[in-house]
């Protein structure tokens, strides 16, 4: 169908979608050089979570911020995929690479069949059908024999990458999820910024109009509902071999809560938020560990604070006062 002057969704070679600002191109630049020194700063296993939590918040943005879908029950994919990978793993001797591409997979299919079903509806009828397959999902895990019950998939093996590189040391595993992450990071970006993602906006501003221009939106909502499933499991397959487990916290209605708080804090809709707002969350966690169950209050006292001060997010914020696009 031709576009008119007037269509909300530019084509491929408008400049939304003619390549990366200098300004992204900048931020990428100083991230992954960060990265790269940061294992030798801190406690490797802390930039690790961090990283596997920073894709899966930008996974859930691409679906939120991007897709205008809230969905209670990313957990699913996140935790899924951790059990899928860590059993391939321990009980198949799948190598690390095998392994997360397994439970990737399987986030895949999983969050194929949920979409094809949770799309029918609409608003918040959707994001509680999403939760209740989540909640379906989490039962599964706690009954079924190969997860372990209420222990988990424990003493997940590392392997060795592609059956050469030895991943038991914390540093040599770093890297191959800081490849995972950064390359997941940059997979996101090119979808928002292609021709695809523009129509992603279009539906989430003007979803009758996007349907009155030719566009199929289910076909869209689908795919953009499977893509951030498939992402979420890549970080929950890759948070399974950092911490060699695999337990009921990664498909607990809570950390489908997690991402929404991350999400939010760090800017939804933007490219870097979600990245900020996982760091944020969990070096609290991390720091704040000595407090107990209060970290959970405090967690909430923060969002609060920070979205009374801070509407937009973080980024947002520091995007309405520079004048660009972040």
């Amino acid at each position: 169908m031709a576009e008119t002057a007037t269509d909300p969704v530019p084509s491929a070679a408008s400049p939304a979608s003619s390549g990366m600002p200098m300004l992204h191109k900048a931020i990428f630049a100083i991230l992954l050089a960060a990265l790269l020194v940061l294992p030798f700063l801190v406690y490797p296993v802390f930039a690790m979570k961090a990283m596997c939590f920073a894709l899966f918040a930008a996974a859930f943005n691409l679906l939120l911020g991007f897709g205008g879908l809230l969905s209670f029950g990313h957990a699913a994919y996140f935790g899924g995929a951790s059990y899928i990978a860590a059993h391939a793993a321990k009980v198949w001797g799948f190598t690390p690479e095998l392994a997360v591409l397994t439970g990737t997979a399987a986030a895949a299919l999983l969050g194929l069949a949920i979409g094809a079903l949770a799309i029918r509806r609409q608003g918040i009828y959707f994001a509680m059908v999403t939760l209740a397959f989540a909640q379906m999902v989490y039962f599964f895990a706690l009954q079924a024999e190969f997860t372990g019950g209420e222990d988990g998939i424990q003493s997940v093996p590392r392997g060795d990458l592609f059956g050469i590189v030895p991943m038991g040391s914390n540093l040599a595993l770093y890297f191959f999820v800081l490849a995972v992450t950064f390359g997941g990071i940059l997979c996101l970006y090119r979808i928002v910024h292609s021709p695809f993602g523009q129509v992603l906006k279009a539906i989430r501003e003007n979803e009758p109009r996007a349907i009155s221009l030719g566009y199929r939106v289910n076909r869209y909502k689908l795919a953009v509902f499977t893509l951030s499933a498939t992402f979420a499991g890549l970080a929950g397959a890759t948070k399974s071999q950092v911490f060699q487990l695999a337990s009921l916290t990664d498909v607990h209605w809570s950390m489908s809560g997690e991402v929404v708080l991350m999400t939010l804090l760090g800017g939804m809709g933007t490219i870097f938020g979600p990245l900020v707002g996982a760091t944020v969350i969990v070096a609290l966690q991390n720091y704040l560990a000595s407090f107990g169950a209060w970290v959970t209050i405090i967690q909430g006292v923060i969002f609060v604070l920070g979205v009374l001060l801070f509407r937009e997010g973080i980024v947002g914020v520091l995007a309405r006062w520079t004048g660009r696009r972040l």
